[in-house]
């Protein structure tokens, strides 16, 4: 039997790690009595399974996870899925809500390899509005986006464009309830998973690429809204009941690029 949940990330909690997070939950799943299923060998581990690892210090209101269970220790009167949620919060640290729990084919694909992108909202410092709006349509009207990447210890270059699916300055309503004193704008984006991730500050540096050294934009918070898997012609969350034409979803940002 396999169970997906989702679970939101938010405050302090931000800081720990995709290996620290996942300890966490598999306490939380031997605590709350699930039945859980687990590897062969001399160490046999839960069968857990998560999606996209998300960057520490970014917050997230979607994060997904995989759980098997032993179905031979189920019992007769069979398992609560529905009621999972609220038996496994407060089991977990403060600022990890677990939002929904559904059965999953087997056939379902990991969560690794069925995301193809992610909905981020993002806060950034040090460039006004006006100056925001202009970053933004010089990345999307520029054909690449050339920024350096560490990889296995080694920099190297690469094109961040063709991750970037949409971008837009989000409104200026959203900007005053998310920060009255105005420190920060906001920024609405849509970054694909492959061949390869891009993370929240690596998209704010592609934006500072060409602009004013004197007035670069600096990341000071990033939350991964939704994550999205794309088949078909159609895009859906990996728990929601609903599809919807991937091109209808994405065409309302390109038109607000420059809001």
């Amino acid at each position: 039997m396999r169970i997906r949940f989702r679970f939101a990330k938010l405050g302090k909690v931000r800081f720990t790690s995709q290996r620290d997070t996942a300890r966490m939950w598999e306490r939380a799943l031997r605590r709350g009595g699930l039945p859980l299923a687990y590897t062969e060998g001399f160490s046999p581990r839960p069968r857990i399974s998560f999606g996209l690892a998300l960057p520490t210090g970014c917050e997230s209101r979607a994060e997904y996870l995989d759980v098997a269970l032993d179905e031979d220790r189920i019992g007769p009167d069979g398992l609560d899925v529905a009621a999972l949620p609220d038996r496994l919060t407060p089991l977990l640290p403060e600022g990890i809500e677990v939002e929904e729990a559904a059965t999953v084919s087997r056939a379902e694909g990991s969560l690794q390899q069925v995301v193809t992108s992610c909905s981020w909202t993002l806060r950034v410092a040090g460039v006004d509005r006006t100056g925001l709006g202009a970053l933004v349509a010089a990345l999307l009207d520029a054909t690449e986006v050339p920024i350096a990447r560490e990889r296995k210890g080694r920099e190297e270059r690469d094109d961040l464009r063709p991750s970037v699916l949409t971008l837009a300055v989000a409104a200026a309503a959203d900007d005053e309830a998310a920060d009255p004193i105005g420190r920060t704008l906001g920024l609405v984006a849509e970054l694909a998973t492959q061949p390869r991730g891009v993370r929240p500050v690596e998209l704010v540096r592609g934006l500072a690429v060409g602009a004013d050294p004197g007035h670069l934009p600096v990341l000071d918070r990033a939350c991964r809204t939704e994550q999205w898997i794309e088949r078909d012609g159609l895009r859906e969350e990996p728990l929601r009941r609903t599809a919807v034409p991937a091109d209808a979803w994405r065409a309302p940002h390109a038109l607000e690029r420059a809001s």
